[in-house]
């Protein structure tokens, strides 16, 4: 007699006689020859919706997950490149055909460098090379350049060639970011359709965080625990392994990732998933096609930080330090010193503006002073313009039971204390523009967490304490995922993410996010 599981239940009628509950089954499901003999992986898929999308990609000779983003990235480096040396060129008095032709030539050869450097070939989020490959890539550039300038008589000077080329550098940082950093969605990009394989606390930990955040392309479709016990994430559960290593360990696997049309199996190792368990298990998915992930005991830390050794037949994952010292630090303080002057020359007429629209608007002084604390618990002044009427902080006490926000911070949606002009700054941010003086005084950087008040550090914990450890931003992760519409739990999360894992390239993406994430105004009151 065959077991059958229910497909809406998690448990199955009995045990078999390797104590593992077989496989739910389904009429397409290819079986042994006998009764009970154990599920095999399927000989020869059907086609369409029933194969897995990895085996469908590579049925149809094509790449599975390319992000739609990449061919964005490609147009967005080659004008980047073109439109400033056509600009450079033609000011420098080049006639037309030479100018056509070396801005062609140059474009060309930018993109083609990158493309045979693998820069642009499909990637898991955060694998994209960091600010060195972007460097490297720019030098060698500039290297071939000279070698055809030498070789065809160019006309323009080695200054202005090397003016010309030189946006081409930021562009490719800013395009490398965009492809690492965590996304609120992942609209444009494959979603890998995964089945989770593992102990019970195991499986419902890796469910929960996957569930929790929409910046990845993984959505899960089942889990195959091991042993016995229920799961309460509610996920489909197509099939069970023993508590101990059994024959049809790989052939449930495989059965439960046809079943749902899985195209990873994501594992997370535990007591009962032992080192040979493993490595048998992986065999067979890849003998199987199906790709295998293991998840391991780290998060928050990104790829491009963990390089993994192998020593006396063991991986070793080595883990970079975050960055608090050497070239990159110098570098940001000197984008943010120089990004700050610029900002509040090229802003300076609306800042008047917007000044003379707070005065007019409400009783009380343009802008509003507030002691924030910085790196280290150090506190400074911060400056924006004021959105509140002047008594705010006096009627914020009587507030505090209609606080909407989770944690020490304080939020509400319809806060009564908010002038008209005041939430139309809020809405779109430029209440923040003033900081631009505290970017260049130093008390805050262009990029960091989210600057907190003295209130709410003292009751941070040691977890939430490590926010401080850089400087404060005037955008962020926070900024560019929902802003007050997050969870306390959630701020703490990026911000951490963002202490341990930040680099140039990482702040030039952000950069050009904030600009999407305050017209979109999502989460801003």
């Amino acid at each position: 007699m065959r077991h059958v599981e229910l497909p809406d239940s998690d448990r199955t009628a009995r045990l078999g006689a390797a104590r593992a509950p077989r496989p739910r089954l389904l009429p397409d499901r290819p079986r042994g020859d006998g009764p009970d003999a154990p599920r095999r992986a399927p000989a020869a898929p059907r086609e369409g919706a029933g194969l897995p999308a990895a085996a469908r990609g590579a049925a149809t000779g094509r790449i599975p997950g390319i992000p739609a983003l990449i061919p964005a990235l490609l147009g967005a480096e080659l004008l980047g490149l073109a439109v400033p040396a056509w600009l450079v060129l033609r000011a420098d008095g080049l006639s037309p055909a030479p100018l056509v032709a070396s801005v062609a030539v140059a474009a060309l050869l930018w993109t083609g460098l990158r493309a045979l450097r693998g820069r642009y070939a499909d990637r898991l989020p955060g694998e994209a090379p960091g600010v060195l490959g972007a460097a490297g890539d720019w030098l060698l550039f500039v290297g071939a350049l000279a070698v055809l300038r030498t070789l065809t008589g160019d006309p323009a000077s080695p200054g202005t060639a090397v003016l010309a080329v030189l946006p081409a550098l930021p562009t490719a940082l800013a395009a490398q970011a965009l492809r690492r950093l965590p996304r609120t969605g992942h609209r444009g990009r494959a979603v890998r359709r995964v089945l989770v394989v593992g102990e019970a606390p195991g499986v419902e930990r890796a469910v929960r965080l996957l569930a929790s955040r929409a910046d990845h392309p993984y959505r899960v479709v089942a889990a195959v625990p091991v042993g016995g016990v229920a799961l309460e994430c509610g996920v489909p559960v197509p099939g069970r392994l023993a508590p101990e290593p059994a024959d049809d360990d790989v052939s449930t696997v495989l059965g439960g990732a046809f079943a749902q049309d899985a195209d990873l199996a994501l594992v997370v190792p535990g007591p009962q998933l032992s080192e040979e368990r493993l490595s048998r298990l992986s065999w067979g998915l890849h003998d199987g096609g199906l790709p295998l992930s293991v998840l391991p005991g780290l998060s928050g830390i990104a790829a491009a930080r963990i390089r993994p050794v192998a020593a006396a037949g063991l991986t070793l994952l080595h883990i970079a330090p975050p960055l608090r010292r050497g070239p990159q630090p110098v570098v940001k303080a000197v984008v943010d010193r120089l990004g700050a002057v610029l900002g509040l020359l090229a802003l300076a007429p609306l800042l008047v503006l917007i000044g003379v629209a707070v005065r007019l608007g409400s009783a009380g002084p343009v802008l509003h002073r507030q002691i924030r604390q910085g790196q280290h618990n150090r506190p400074f002044t911060l400056w924006k313009f004021r959105t509140m009427v002047p008594d705010a902080e006096s009627r914020k006490q009587r507030l505090t039971a209609a606080n909407e926000a989770d944690g020490p911070m304080f939020k509400m949606r319809r806060d009564p204390r908010v002038t008209v002009i005041g939430r139309l700054l809020r809405r779109t941010s430029l209440d923040e523009l003033p900081q631009l003086v505290n970017v260049l005084r130093g008390d805050m950087s262009l990029v960091g967490p989210r600057p907190p008040l003295p209130d709410e550090v003292s009751r941070y914990d040691e977890r939430e304490l490590r926010r401080l450890a850089v400087k404060p931003g005037l955008t962020g992760l926070w900024q560019v995922s929902g802003r007050s519409d997050l969870s306390w739990q959630e701020t703490v999360s990026l911000d951490l993410w963002y202490v341990d894992n930040w680099s140039v390239a990482t702040d030039m993406g952000l950069m050009a996010r904030t600009l999407r994430a305050v017209a979109d105004g999502r989460g801003a009151y």
